[in-house]
């Protein structure tokens, strides 16, 4: 088995099946995963007959993330969200780039929805990854598992867990970017707004630098909120 791809769940009842759906092609060189957090509608239901393995943890994107791996078998492992789709060559690509020494490593990102201003929130999205070496996991992170192994998984955190990942993995090894891009929803900017949660993402990723606790930033994100209240 060469791949493993990983997909945390809550609540994702209405698009679980499509996500996977997408994914049956793939299944002769790579295995599936749901990792569910305790969904109270039928996400695992749903789940079962499209995947390889469906598995409950605790609540927490990072902790299902961390189950999922450990028993994934796998040499790769992408972390996809139920949201998000790959593109149709996306092992191949993930192929070239170990193939060129590449260790870990995300795609480029397309928003869909209908507000005109997703295309720039993805065009800055991908810009500000190829900047920083930092992705998100809207942008699907793939890498070796003998590599994620060896920085210790995903911090246990209830936010910003991806940037904390590729942080560590940075110090051993750079990312490459794939350009080929994966389709992520714009449900999020469009529930609270475009503009809204673009200084509200700005505003949490500068905390967290700046050594928030992602718990209190975890609350803030879910809420739209850029202050308790």
């Amino acid at each position: 088995m060469n791949f493993s791809i990983i997909i945390p769940t809550l609540d994702e009842a209405q698009v679980i099946v499509n996500c996977l759906m997408e994914l049956q092609p793939l299944r002769d060189c790579c295995e599936i995963i749901v990792v569910d957090g305790g969904s109270t509608d039928n996400t695992k239901r749903l789940a079962q007959p499209f995947a390889d393995k469906v598995m409950s943890s605790a609540k927490g994107r990072a902790i299902q993330m961390n189950i999922g791996a450990e028993s994934a078998e796998g040499d790769v492992l992408i972390f996809l969200h139920a949201d998000t789709f790959l593109p149709d060559d996306a092992l191949s690509q993930i192929t070239q780039a170990r193939n060129n020494k590449a260790r870990w490593g995300r795609f480029d990102v397309q928003l869909s929805g209908k507000h005109p201003m997703l295309n720039l929130v993805a065009l800055l999205m991908n810009w500000r990854s190829r900047i920083t070496g930092i992705a998100t996991g809207d942008q699907v992170i793939f890498v070796n598992k003998q590599l994620f192994e060896s920085v210790g998984r995903y911090p246990v955190i209830p936010l910003m867990e991806d940037i904390a990942l590729c942080k560590k993995l940075k110090k051993i090894t750079p990312s490459v970017c794939l350009k080929t891009k994966v389709i992520s929803s714009g449900r999020r900017w469009e529930q609270f707004g475009v503009v809204w949660t673009i200084l509200l993402m700005w505003s949490l990723r500068l905390r967290y630098a700046l050594g928030a606790e992602p718990q209190t930033l975890a609350i803030l994100y879910s809420k739209g909120q850029f202050w308790k209240t």
